[in-house]
């Protein structure tokens, strides 16, 4: 198996069921990780020198973050649901969520100050846009974009409908060569509904030296370290993916495989 792929498997007794950090996954920025949580369970954390974007995936839960509580977020039963709520956390602040009935969340990590405020980011303040045209339309939720305050952190979801493609025509963006290009890690966590189904990334390189192709199941990760990374879902099966991106700069630009920019001109 791709070291790149990391399979869901059970949660562990503290509800986890990834935990990507930079050391494990061999690169200097992103940090990734999943929970569940029960109701009344508390999730605490303080990270020096790193901030965070939690986003709930599932459920409700009550935030509080340097000593303000931003009460009780969250709601939609999967990610397949619009109206994503997050919470903005600085480097170095410590914080809390308590489930509040069930929930799902998600830690997305990038190094950082201690700058900015904690907030809370809702659903009107979630850009949303459609993307591509037939079986490349995808749907986009931009929870942390360039545009909104954070140091590193470069957070969004997408919609890929059943046989559909997605982060297509393939792209990358692991040059440091502005303005032409960024240098950006990420990772993505994949959802597939119903969650039986299946879906294909790939993540290439011009030279091939990495040329990884994977069959992606509901709540896996893939890293994507460098090159292209096209991804695809199967007949009958929407996709969805959480995006966490952070590099040296904090813009995010990207180049298209020469070899298939022609069809963004049909």
């Amino acid at each position: 198996m791709s070291s790149l792929l990391l399979k869901a498997g059970p949660a562990n007794d503290n509800g986890h069921r990834h935990r990507v950090t930079p050391a494990s996954a061999g690169w200097t920025h992103v940090g990734f990780e999943t929970a569940r949580l029960v109701s009344g369970e508390a999730l605490s954390r303080q990270e020096p020198g790193r901030e965070t974007c939690l986003v709930l995936l599932a459920g409700k839960a009550r935030v509080n973050a340097g000593g303000r509580d931003f009460g009780v977020i969250g709601g939609r039963s999967s990610p397949f649901e619009p109206d994503v709520w997050s919470v903005y956390i600085p480097a170095g602040m410590p914080w809390q969520a308590v489930g509040e009935g069930p929930c799902e969340v998600a830690l997305c990590t990038a190094p950082g100050g201690p700058g900015l405020p904690a907030r809370v980011i809702s659903p009107s303040e979630v850009g949303m846009l459609t993307r591509g045209t037939g079986t490349n339309t995808r749907h986009v939720r931009n929870i942390l974009p360039e545009t909104e305050p954070a140091e590193s952190l470069l957070v969004v979801e997408v919609i890929t409908p059943s046989g559909n493609w997605s982060s297509y025509p393939p792209h990358k963006h692991d040059t440091d060569n502005l303005p032409a290009e960024s240098l950006l890690e990420e990772t993505y966590y994949h959802r597939l509904n119903p969650p039986q189904g299946f879906g294909f990334q790939r993540v290439y390189t011009d030279d091939r030296s990495l040329d990884e192709t994977m069959a992606i199941g509901d709540r896996d990760v893939v890293l994507v370290p460098r090159g292209y990374h096209p991804v695809g879902a199967a007949h009958g099966y929407d996709l969805y993916y959480l995006n966490v991106m952070a590099g040296p700069k904090r813009i995010w630009k990207f180049h298209n495989d020469p070899a298939h920019e022609w069809m963004l001109g049909r």
